[in-house]
């Protein structure tokens, strides 16, 4: 039976800037905003509200009540951006956790709670750990995801946060309130003298439904199992992951190389039976103060060889700041793929390397970025510029020669370098249809002691370009011994004279 988790903050905006803030705690604090009357407070925090203090009430008579009191903005888009930050870091309980609402957090902790020494040991583990953060939070665990979330908020101090297997006997003690439904729904419950979930539970469906719609109902489905609720994770959990946890907080480079060599062998033992290989992995870093750090590479196929992944994370992992320590660490693979069986190398000890020419490209897209390494793949185009296009470096097409279209031959006198735009220069021929004797570019004369030449490319008819015109390739030496490639755009007798380019560059 699937089990959940869910975690709901009371004073979460108050929490929240305070924590931000480093406002000391012992001082009573409230977020406002302005709304209909004036200026009203949204949060108040615990100091606050047993002075007397409450959401709701306008900032003058609070102010008048409580003259010390501490007052500050509310900023909505900050408590959910630390929310999710938030949820981050509960991925270390579960991978399955998202943002409930603006003041809480829900887990699917289906095979994850006796990792953490049963679900009686992950809850407290998951308070004590909030409230060291300064956060006020409240949980409870049940069959459902309605169930755990009304229980967490309306059940009663002494009851126990977790509901077993199949115990649904203690929700039926609930306020509708715990059904998760809209304000004015409640109070049509209220009105109706249905103030518990019992005595909705008792009523008939049809006249409920005809009374109020299918909100009521669908509720109490989803909170008694009838109906399913789904959870969207931030992030979607990958079926590969691995993850330590640590007695005492490490912060030493020598530890955390340990613990990512430990993962990465667990993890890829477990991928190469099943035959797949990561694509991408992420080590996330739990520090003790809340704050999670991420380090991600990529491979540009499937692999799980434990020694490639962790020489591309060696590059990574001075990234890392232990601040006060880490006191978790999971290795998440967020794209697999299967693994294509090949031959391999017997390397200097012994063991098959079959990532060389991959290895390499990975380590140059890990260091550079993964659209920095290129290679080029050729076109069926004569024109130079065109005859290749940049695609990213692949090793299923570096690892096997890459052959022309069909038909279409490659031409072995062409220079390896090209100008990425042909540069005019001036040219001087002792006849219009003869080699060059010599060039002016970029304010230099060079004598042409050798040539070679022409080589004719015409324009490509079928495309729209009006003012393409022929081309005359000459390969050409320099007196210093320098080769460059030139060409003559354009014929004598036409409307314009040629003009000459400069196209490339020879070894």
């Amino acid at each position: 039976m699937r089990r959940f988790l869910c975690l709901w903050f009371p004073r979460w905006q108050t929490d929240r800037w305070r924590r931000q803030f480093q406002c000391p705690a012992d001082l009573p604090l409230a977020l406002t905003a302005r709304g209909q009357g004036g200026i009203r407070l949204t949060s108040v925090d615990r100091t606050a509200a047993r002075l007397g203090l409450s959401a709701g009430m306008t900032l003058a008579d609070a102010r008048a009540l409580l003259p010390s009191l501490t007052v500050a903005d509310a900023d909505p888009g900050a408590d959910a951006k630390m929310l999710a930050a938030l949820t981050d870091w509960c991925g270390r309980y579960s991978p399955w956790c998202a943002p409930d609402g603006a003041d809480g957090i829900r887990f699917d902790i289906t095979g994850s709670a006796h990792l953490f020494g049963g679900e009686a040991a992950m809850l407290r583990d998951m308070i004590r750990r909030l409230r060291a953060f300064g956060i006020a939070a409240r949980g409870a665990i049940a069959d459902t995801p309605a169930a755990a979330w009304g229980w967490a908020r309306y059940r009663t101090k002494s009851a126990s946060p977790i509901l077993g297997e199949g115990e649904t006997a203690p929700l039926l003690s609930l306020p509708v309130g715990a059904l998760r439904l809209e304000p004015e729904n409640i109070d049509t419950l209220r009105v109706l003298g249905l103030n518990s979930i019992a005595t909705v539970v008792d009523m008939p469906r049809g006249p409920l439904n005809q009374r109020l719609g299918e909100a009521v109902l669908g509720r109490l489905d989803q909170m008694f199992g009838r109906a399913a609720e789904p959870i969207s994770p931030r992030a979607i959990a990958e079926p590969w992951l691995s993850r330590m946890i640590f007695a005492e907080p490490i912060g030493r480079r020598e530890d955390i190389d340990v613990a990512a060599e430990r993962l990465t062998a667990h993890l890829c033992r477990d991928m190469s039976l099943k035959g797949q290989g990561a694509r991408r992995l992420v080590l996330h870093f739990y520090r003790v103060d809340g704050a999670v750090q991420h380090v991600a590479i990529g491979t540009s196929r499937p692999t799980h060889t434990p020694t490639h992944i962790l020489r591309l994370f060696a590059e990574r992992l001075e990234q890392v700041e232990p601040g006060f320590g880490i006191e978790a660490i999971v290795l998440e693979v967020t794209e697999a793929g299967p693994v294509a069986a090949m031959q391999g190398m017997l390397n200097a000890a012994g063991e098959i390397d079959a990532t060389g020419l991959a290895g390499l490209i990975d380590r140059l897209q890990n260091r550079l970025g993964p659209n920095r390494v290129v290679q080029l793949i050729p076109v069926e185009s004569h024109v130079p510029e065109r005859a290749e296009v940049q695609k990213t470096a692949a090793p299923a097409q570096s690892l096997k020669r890459l052959k022309p279209p069909s038909g279409f031959s490659l031409k072995s006198d062409r220079p390896v370098s090209l100008l990425p735009i042909p540069e005019p220069i001036e040219a001087i021929a002792p006849v219009p249809d003869d080699p060059p004797v010599s060039f002016h570019w970029r304010k230099i004369q060079h004598r042409i002691a050798f040539a070679d030449g022409p080589e004719r490319i015409g324009p490509e008819w079928w495309r729209a370009e009006t003012s393409a015109k022929p081309r005359d390739y000459y390969r050409v030496e320099d007196t210093a011994g320098r080769r460059y490639w030139l060409y003559r755009e354009g014929l004598y007798g036409g409307a314009e004279a040629p003009r000459w380019f400069l196209h490339g560059f020879f070894p």
